[in-house]
C-alpha cells in the first residue's frame, strides 16, 4: 500500500444502535477500499469492547473498546433507539476524544449524543426529521436545520435518518477520492448518487400533510400531475370550488403549507427528475415543469439548491448503462 493514504473510520457502537446507521456507511467505505490506491481502515468499538444488541435484535461484536481504539480520521456516531437512553460515559468519551478526529460524523439520532457531549454548539446540523424539534429545544445553542438529508459544517457532518447515512458516506468518498469512485460504489450498492445534501428529507407530497377534504386532496394530486399548468391560487381555488381566500386558508390549515410553497416544491422536484432521468434540454425541462423560461428555473434552483440546473444535471444525472 506504498503511497496510499489510509483513513481510519471508527464507528461507535452501543446497545440500541440502528444497525443500518452503522453498516450502511461502512459498506460505502469498504466498497471504496476495493479501488486501487484507496484505503479506509474500518474499526468498530463499544465503550467496554463487549457485543451490543441493535434496535432490530441483531448482535454486533466490535473490534475493541473505545479506550483501545486508534485515533481515527473519521469518527462516526450512528443513531437508533439507544440514543434515548442515558450514556454519560459514552458522551464523556466523545467530549474528550472527538476533537482528535479530522472528521466528526453523525447519522440520524447520533446527533443527540454529539449534542449531549457539547460538540454541536454553534454548528448547523440536522438529524432524523422526527427528532429535529427535540434537538433544537433541548440544545438551543445548536442550529438545527430540519430539511436537508445531510449538512456539512466544517469538519462536522450530520445526516438525517437511516439511508441518509449512505448518501453522506458517498459524499465523503467523493470528497476524498472523486466523483467517479463514488458513482462506482453507488452502482454496486444499487443506489442512485443523486441526492445533494440540501435535498429535503421528504418530497413535497410527504412533507405536506394530505388534506382531509376531498376537493383539497384532489387539488394536491392534480398539482403533482400537472406542474406545467396554471397553478395560481385563483385557478386552484376554482378547481376546488372555493373562493381564493377560503381556499388558501383551508389549504394551509389542512396541509401545513401554503399553496404557493407546495407548487414551488412540486415544480422543483419535477424539474430535478427530468434533469436526472432524461436528455431533455434545460428549456424543455423548464416548460414541462411550469417555470416557463430557463432563467426562471435557474433562479428557483439557485434559491433552493444553491446550484444552476445545468450543474445539477452534471452532478446528479443517472448514468446511462453501456451494457
Amino acid at each position: 500500500m506504498t503511497g496510499v493514504t489510509q483513513r481510519t473510520v471508527l464507528v461507535v457502537l452501543f446497545d440500541g444502535v440502528q444497525s443500518l446507521d452503522a453498516t450502511g456507511p461502512m459498506e460505502v467505505f469498504a466498497g471504496a477500499s476495493r479501488a486501487p490506491g484507496v484505503s479506509y481502515d474500518l474499526r468498530t468499538a463499544s465503550l467496554d469492547g463487549g457485543p451490543v444488541r441493535t434496535s432490530s435484535g441483531l448482535t454486533l461484536v466490535p473490534d475493541s473498546s473505545l479506550a483501545e481504539a486508534p485515533v481515527p480520521h473519521t469518527l462516526l456516531v450512528p443513531g437508533g433507539h439507544g440514543t434515548r437512553d442515558s450514556h454519560p460515559e459514552l458522551t464523556a468519551w466523545l467530549r474528550a476524544h472527538a476533537g482528535q478526529a479530522e472528521r466528526l460524523v453523525s447519522v440520524c439520532t447520533g446527533a443527540l449524543l454529539l449534542a449531549e457531549a457539547g460538540l454541536l454548539d454553534g454548528h448547523r446540523v440536522t438529524t432524523h426529521w422526527n427528532y429535529c424539534a427535540e434537538l433544537a429545544r433541548d440544545f438551543p445553542d445548536v442550529q438545527v436545520d430540519p430539511d436537508p438529508i445531510f449538512v456539512r459544517d466544517g469538519r462536522l457532518a450530520t445526516s438525517a435518518g437511516v439511508t441518509a447515512g449512505i448518501d453522506l458516506a458517498l459524499a465523503l468518498v467523493e470528497e476524498d477520492h472523486g466523483r467517479e469512485l463514488a458513482l462506482t460504489i453507488a452502482r454496486h450498492l444499487a443506489v442512485f448518487l443523486r441526492r445533494p445534501g440540501n435535498q429535503a428529507q421528504f418530497s413535497a407530497q410527504l412533507s405536506a400533510q394530505t388534506a382531509r377534504r376531498e376537493p383539497l386532496r384532489e387539488v394536491q394530486h392534480w398539482i403533482t400531475r400537472h406542474p406545467d399548468a396554471d397553478l395560481a391560487v385563483e385557478s386552484l381555488a376554482a378547481r376546488a370550488r372555493l373562493s381564493p381566500r377560503h381556499f388558501a386558508r383551508a389549504f394551509r390549515a389542512e396541509t401545513g403549507t401554503t399553496p404557493g410553497r407546495y407548487v414551488d416544491r412540486v415544480r422543483l422536484e419535477h424539474a430535478r427528475r427530468l434533469l436526472e432521468d432524461t436528455s431533455d434540454s434545460v428549456e424543455q425541462v423548464a416548460r414541462a415543469s411550469g417555470y416557463g423560461t430557463p432563467e426562471a428555473m435557474r433562479r428557483a434552483f439557485v434559491k433552493a439548491l444553491a446550484t444552476a440546473p445545468a450543474e445539477y444535471r452534471r452532478r446528479f444525472r443517472t448514468p446511462v448503462s453501456t451494457t
